[in-house]
């Protein structure tokens, strides 16, 4: 079967995949609604298309705190892409580099940073921290990250504690034996409870600056007061998530939720957007709303599913077609800012 759009992939991979593994991927919080919400608000978006504009010469690139990428879209940090192909997320950083986009790598990655930033050299990634109880851990990551090449750090916010996935609950899930999570090996030995520290504040933005010059992008904000909170203590940039509706049930949709932080940071920091990007129209819906730039998903781990690196390029090669085309057929030829 041609692949055509992201549904094609969601398809092969619910179909391919052991059911533990499709069922953690696709898991939302408790009733799963804030999850199928992310997708539905999209479909309540009506464009306002121009027409008579000369859209001959297209130019959908952007640029994320002053680098380029080909097209305003990235790759969203999820765990654990072992699951989806053998070479997990090497496979991942190899496709987002021959793209040309932003690869944000877990945490809780399959490959370790090392591996990650060898698999695809010299490209654009950044690394996602979970702060933990060990604080020396956290700290480790972070340093070894800048070392490493990366080139921002995206503090998860949103995750005191995991939010109730019932299938995953019901499957019992954990990860095979054969796959580990490589960048918190050997931590267990220095801190027998390895959790998340949910003492997490707003003041620990603070602490990591004190550990890196790595721009600081804060992910798992939804309001205004959050937003206004985040300037003040001076990130840089700020992801508008929910968590793919893995954490908390009943909160907003990300796409409706970013109108109120784009306008209350103003301008003074850059603002992204994750969860239910599946068409490039929604990308322009996103963009048009007032980010700079969507990550994808769980998309990104039916690519994988599907062929590995290859299959991960496919997703973003459609998307970027797809964005290219709804931007021609609105009238616009500048993936800069604009409304609806």
């Amino acid at each position: 079967m041609a692949m055509v759009c992201l549904s094609d992939f969601e398809v092969y991979a619910k179909k391919y995949l052991p059911k533990t593994t499709w069922d953690f991927f696709a898991a939302g919080a408790d009733d799963g609604t804030t999850r199928d919400e992310n997708i539905l608000a999209y479909k309540r978006i009506r464009f306002r298309p121009r027409v008579l504009r000369d859209v001959s010469v297209m130019d959908i690139r952007s640029k994320l705190l002053g680098t380029e990428i080909s097209f305003p879209v990235g790759i969203a940090p999820t765990g654990f892409h072992q699951l989806a192909c053998p070479d997990g997320e090497k496979s991942t950083a190899r496709a987002a580099k021959a793209m040309n986009v932003c690869y944000i790598a877990s945490t809780y990655s399959t490959s370790s940073l090392e591996e990650i930033s060898a698999a695809a050299p010299s490209s654009f990634q950044w690394f996602q921290l979970y702060i933990h109880r060990n604080r020396a851990v956290s700290k480790q990551l972070v340093q070894q990250a800048e070392a490493l090449g990366f080139q921002g750090l995206v503090l998860t916010a949103d995750l005191p504690y995991t939010g109730k996935r019932r299938d995953d609950v019901h499957n019992g899930f954990r990860l095979p034996p054969h796959m580990s999570l490589k960048n918190l090996e050997g931590a267990f030995e220095v801190c027998k409870m390895m959790s998340l520290d949910p003492s997490v504040t707003w003041n620990d933005i603070h602490w990591l600056q004190s550990l890196t010059h790595l721009p600081i992008i804060v992910k798992g904000i939804l309001t205004k007061a959050d937003a206004e909170l985040a300037v003040r203590h001076g990130v840089q940039g700020i992801i508008v998530s929910n968590h793919g509706g893995r954490q908390l049930d009943g909160g907003p949709a990300t796409i409706d939720a970013l109108v109120e932080v784009v306008e209350a940071v103003q301008g003074r920091v850059e603002v992204y957007l994750d969860g239910g990007i599946r068409k490039g129209s929604d990308v322009l819906k996103a963009l048009a709303l007032g980010a700079k730039c969507v990550f994808i998903g769980r998309p990104a781990l039916w690519g994988l599913a599907y062929k590995g690196e290859e299959g991960l390029q496919d997703v973003l090669r459609i998307l970027r077609d797809e964005f290219r085309l709804s931007m021609a057929l609105t009238g616009k030829h500048f993936a800069g800012y604009f409304q609806l």
